[in-house]
């Protein structure tokens, strides 16, 4: 999973950051991604898309001015606003989606120093918006920055997308990945091949982590229900969506410097 290493400018004029250690996770527990069956579809991959960017590896936007600087959030603090999704409101309202929106904020703000604050006035934010599945861009690319997300998409999902905008790809993109799985080319459904293709960056110094959260799980696009990632090592459960491996904890807290001056 690498990184991306620029400080992304924020005018904060108001809000305090929040940790979302008070929010409901009952309904987050019931629609986590379950690891008990194969998983050969996966929300993170987004149609559809009336934009002026376009989809990378299922999930990841890329602008259309491909010279676009991106960077990380300034302070570990990431704005956000949910009035793009059109969620109902008033009493008997079905608020789970900004229930699993906040329980994604707390899976990273529980082990990182990172915090989410409503939008007030910053000049760059993330727009939780509806789409068919869920995507981000990778970073903090300047002013109202989209990031979809579906009915479909699990607190799980929503959290990938989330670490996308904190500034980490793929880990199975690694370009030193074919050391560790192997992609099983034969079996991936048309059409989505690119997704599975080796992407050069930084790894942090950091080993390869197959139970990351940002890992494709073994049946991701898979045609037939045959694997499409295998590990080469002991036979191991790769692509949760259910919490931060230890390295995604280490990698983020490292990109934010969290616990240091």
């Amino acid at each position: 999973m690498w990184r991306l290493v620029f400080i992304c400018m924020l005018s904060v004029v108001g809000g305090v950051p929040i940790n979302a250690t008070q929010e409901d996770t009952s309904h987050a527990t019931g629609v986590l991604v379950s690891m008990l069956e194969p998983q050969r579809s996966s929300s993170e991959t987004l149609e559809g898309l009336e934009d002026d960017a376009f989809v990378q590896e299922g999930d990841i936007l890329i602008p259309e001015d491909r010279n676009a600087v991106q960077n990380l959030w300034s302070n570990a603090v990431m704005p956000y606003t949910q009035a793009r999704l059109n969620l109902p409101s008033g009493p008997g309202a079905d608020t789970d989606r900004a229930r699993d929106i906040h329980a994604a904020f707390k899976m990273i703000s529980d082990v990182t120093c990172i915090r989410f604050t409503p939008h007030t006035m910053e000049l760059n934010y993330i727009e939780f918006r509806n789409g068919k599945g869920c995507a981000s861009y990778v970073g903090c690319v300047g002013g109202a920055q989209k990031l979809y997300s579906a009915p479909s998409c699990s607190v799980g999902n929503v959290c990938h997308e989330i670490i996308h905008a904190l500034g980490l790809h793929h880990e199975h993109s690694r370009r030193d990945r074919d050391q560790y799985i192997s992609v099983e080319w034969s079996n991936i459904m048309p059409g989505k091949r690119n997704d599975f293709e080796v992407k050069q960056g930084d790894t942090q110094n950091l080993p390869y982590d197959l139970n990351s959260i940002m890992h494709y799980g073994e049946y991701y696009f898979s045609q037939d229900g045959s694997p499409t990632v295998l590990s080469k090592s002991s036979r191991v459960q790769i692509g949760q969506r259910s919490h931060l491996s230890e390295l995604d904890v280490l990698r983020l807290n490292s990109l934010y410097h969290c616990g240091n001056d």
